[in-house]
């Protein structure tokens, strides 16, 4: 019997990376359309965002038949419990990628300052999202931990971000209206950043059994 939930339980970790994966590659195609003017590129988040939708609804599943049918004691409890929290937060960073992806089509990239630092804090929000769900699946607290920390480089870099859109709004008006769908862009971000603190958060509860009140 514990074979076979083990054997589940690997099954939903499998899974739960793939999710991961699909997030990230959202993520990173929606800024990759939104620099290079891609439009078929902004079509493919959508679609992996759907993906990872779909992948929401099998993990579900998963964890149903795990509760279910295989009645885990206390601290695999908390493990299936979490997963189900985490794919939430998994499924609203897919629909932030495909917010970014909607938006970039109404800015030209290439009128802003080269100076706006959007690909490093895409960068750092993706490792924010990767170590999380890597510290689930490897039962690793100190990465888990090192999520919640990371997220003041994410938050740093909108800082840095919004005071350079400001000053070039004030340099350049015209720029105005593309500089507000930046910030938002980066708004977005940000609150991946967000959603992957909560992944790691929930990841601390099911390896310690606590969580943030």
């Amino acid at each position: 019997m514990r074979t076979r939930f083990d054997q589940q339980l690997d099954a939903l970790n499998t899974e739960l990376v793939t999710m991961g994966t699909l997030c990230e590659n959202a993520i990173s195609m929606a800024i990759k359309a939104l620099i290079d003017g891609d439009s078929d590129l902004r079509e493919r988040v959508y679609s992996v965002a759907a993906e990872a939708s779909q992948k929401e609804r099998d993990i579900e599943r998963i964890c149903m038949k795990l509760l279910l049918q295989q009645q885990p004691v206390a601290k695999d409890l908390r493990t299936i419990s979490s997963a189900l929290k985490m794919i939430y937060d998994m499924e609203r960073i897919g629909i932030l990628a495909s917010d970014i992806a909607e938006i970039s089509q109404f800015v030209r990239y290439t009128d802003i300052d080269d100076g706006i630092q959007l690909k490093n804090m895409t960068v750092a929000a993706i490792k924010m999202v990767t170590d999380s769900i890597e510290a689930f699946v490897k039962k690793d607290l100190p990465l888990a931990e090192s999520v919640e920390l990371y997220d003041d480089v994410v938050d740093d870099y909108f800082d840095e971000i919004k005071r350079a859109l400001i000053e070039t709004i004030t340099e350049h008006r015209a720029h105005s209206e593309a500089c507000i769908d930046l910030l938002m862009i980066a708004k977005y971000l940000e609150k991946i950043g967000d959603h992957a603190v909560n992944i790691a958060d929930w990841v601390i509860y099911s390896l310690s059994g606590r969580h943030k009140q």
